[in-house]
């Protein structure tokens, strides 16, 4: 019996329409202006993704300014940059601090395309998935300096337990104070964990976790396994946002 030749796609027929720059990545993702690595899982890294996505950093917004110093002056190049990435073809908008939580209804009002810039307005979601009595809690790179305002801005209750990682020796040393280019990945995770068994240890009823840090999804299993929490990061979150522009077809 003859096997049967080989099927390949054909070209799609009627009007193609254009009038973008770019095609098939309609997710943009808004990067802050820094130098330590990217590694896998970290979200601007483009391996980490399971789909094409368009880049876009923003000249002057260091990890530095937008998480110590609350982005004060920024949002008008978020803003310009967030419509770069809607002119080239993005259908959708995310950042790559959940710190931006704070510009969200501005980025929003001025692309007209889905905005979700922080990993935090998932919160209200998860809380409703889990049992009377337990809670969300927040893991975050700077616990310090995430205050009501940017909480009130992703829908999380302002009294949601949260651990930051400054006391740490690596993570926030390299991401938010730049103090070197490399990261000893290790200690970053270590850094991570610390935080999260801090988080359970001073409220038990944390049922599940919420990482703020885009750059913290790297961790996120070794966080379920030391807390035997569920972890949610921007990965997750992410995943479920592209899925809502690009649905599975199961014709």
């Amino acid at each position: 019996m003859t096997a049967a030749p080989p099927s390949f796609p054909t070209r799609r027929r009627g009007i193609a329409r254009g009038g973008r720059a770019l095609y098939g990545a309609p997710l943009g993702i808004l990067m802050l202006e820094a130098r330590f690595p990217r590694i896998h899982g970290d979200m601007g890294n483009g391996g980490t993704w399971p789909f094409p996505v368009l880049y876009r950093v923003v000249r002057g917004a260091s990890p530095e300014k937008v998480v110590l110093e609350g982005a004060r002056g920024l949002l008008p190049d978020f803003l310009e940059a967030a419509r770069e990435l809607v002119a080239q073809g993005a259908e959708a908008i995310t950042t790559n601090c959940g710190f931006l939580s704070l510009f969200q209804r501005e980025i929003a009002a001025a692309v007209g395309v889905p905005v979700a810039t922080s990993s935090l307005m998932q919160v209200p979601w998860v809380q409703a998935m889990l049992p009377p009595g337990q809670r969300v809690g927040l893991v975050t790179v700077s616990g310090g300096s995430l205050s009501p305002a940017h909480l009130e801005a992703a829908g999380v209750p302002l009294d949601s337990p949260m651990e930051g990682t400054e006391s740490g020796r690596e993570f926030f040393r390299v991401l938010i104070k730049a103090e070197k280019d490399d990261m000893d990945v290790d200690l970053a995770e270590q850094d991570v964990v610390e935080a999260a068994e801090r988080l359970v240890a001073r409220h038990p009823e944390v049922g599940a976790i919420v990482l703020e840090c885009t750059n913290m999804p790297p961790y996120a299993a070794a966080v379920q396994r030391a807390t035997g929490r569920p972890v949610y990061d921007i990965y997750a979150m992410i995943t479920y946002f592209h899925a809502g522009i690009r649905p599975r077809d199961f014709a």
